[in-house]
């Protein structure tokens, strides 16, 4: 799960051909959009001059057979089969997609050669995007290393709740809303109406206690995280369940009402806010209805929706609804890097696994790549906001 970043404000203006007058400007991208009726949200490429140049991805192999395997473990699973086809993908060809691609990275002899193989064993499908050219907003997600304890303590006073028994969710992991005594299911409470009223205080369901708010805030965008506990251990929490309610973004809300300076964005920004503000974060904070409980994991990387692992810079999640899990993608986006004064950006063209999914992550124009563990992925993390392309692979039937 991420933080929804501002979308660039792409303004143009256009000349008409063969007169001077100007268009009006273009709208705001919304990478939102749902896909229009009857579009696919994976397109075939048949323009050769289309199909990207992956021999520089072949040279930025660290990670990637180990995260391909993962995706191949979870396609033995028998329940994974429930969950194909799509996009016009059906299981078989997934798992062979895999293999194959699997098998060229590992015996390929040079990026020629494994460029070559590609573009004749293999087929591209690229994302619609939002745009249906392929335009994909991509933000970042991390597992953040915090203070916290299992007993509430004058230190730690704000909790990871569980999940609760009466919220339900679908066969497939889809929240549905909450159960009441007659069985019947209705509107979960907001993240406004659990804090203002305690709503889950008192009942034992507490995984954590941390000592910030803000903490609290990031972990529940973020999916997971360290907790460094009293004694000195590391714990592992991770999603274990959310209300239905949509994420909305509170860096967005931030910008739009000119409380941050649009470019100067961030989760540091943000968190630089709160601090000169503490009495404004819980209504910031609720500004984001949807509310997301923990579980203990085990010790290791987090856990995606696929029930294995994440890879720093492997794993992306998309819309599980409308892309083939565990696929090969090859994903052309900037990413922030740590440069000589503060952030740079720097070009990533990479294979990457589409293993995850994210609460704010529900259209073909949005995805999300997990940076990794600890506090330098948080803060380059907190700072990824770009548009870029996503080109799954499959071998030719």
């Amino acid at each position: 799960m991420s933080i929804s970043r501002p979308l660039p404000l792409l303004l143009a203006l256009v000349l008409c051909a063969g007169c001077a007058q100007t268009r009006p400007p273009e709208e705001k991208p919304d990478y939102g959009r749902p896909l229009p009726p009857g579009a696919n949200a994976l397109v075939k490429i048949t323009d050769p001059a289309e199909i990207p140049d992956c021999r520089a991805a072949f040279a930025d192999r660290v990670g990637l057979v180990e995260a391909i395997d993962r995706s191949l473990e979870y396609m033995t699973k028998p329940s994974s089969r429930g969950h194909f086809p799509r996009s016009g993908i059906s299981h078989a060809r997934t798992a062979a997609s895999l293999q194959a691609f699997r098998d060229l990275v590992t015996t390929a002899a040079s990026a020629g050669e494994f460029q070559r193989t590609l573009e004749r064993d293999f087929e591209f499908f690229r994302s619609y995007g939002y745009d249906g050219r392929g335009s994909v907003f991509v933000t970042a997600y991390c597992t953040p290393i915090y203070d916290a304890s299992r007993e509430r303590t004058e230190r730690f006073r704000y909790p990871l709740y569980g999940l609760p028994p009466e919220i339900v969710k679908a066969p497939g992991g889809t929240p549905l809303g909450t159960k009441d005594a007659t069985g019947a299911i209705g509107r979960s409470p907001t993240r406004a109406e659990i804090e203002t009223g305690r709503l889950y205080a008192n009942r034992g369901l507490e995984v954590a206690w941390l000592e910030n708010p803000v903490d609290v805030y990031v972990i529940h965008v973020q999916g997971s995280a360290k907790l460094r506990l009293p004694d000195g251990s590391l714990a592992h929490v991770g999603y274990a369940g959310k209300t239905e309610h949509p994420y909305v973004s509170v860096g967005r809300a931030l910008v739009a009402e000119g409380k941050i300076a649009r470019g100067e964005l961030s989760l540091t920004r943000m968190r630089r806010y709160f601090r000169e503000n503490p009495r404004e974060v819980a209504g910031w904070l609720n500004r984001n209805p949807s509310y997301v409980f923990f579980q203990d994991y085990p010790p290791g990387m987090p856990h995606g929706s696929l029930g294995f692992p994440v890879t720093p810079y492997r794993t992306i999640a998309t819309d599980k609804s409308l892309f083939p899990r565990a696929s090969v993608v090859f994903m052309d986006v900037d990413v922030p890097a740590a440069a000589a004064r503060g952030v740079g950006m720097r070009p990533f063209r990479s294979f990457v696994l589409d293993q995850d999914t994210g609460g704010a992550i529900r259209a073909a124009g949005r995805a999300d790549l997990y940076f990794g563990v600890g506090p330098e992925a948080e803060r380059l993390a907190g700072r990824q906001s770009s548009v870029g392309r996503m080109v799954y692979v499959f071998v030719k039937e």
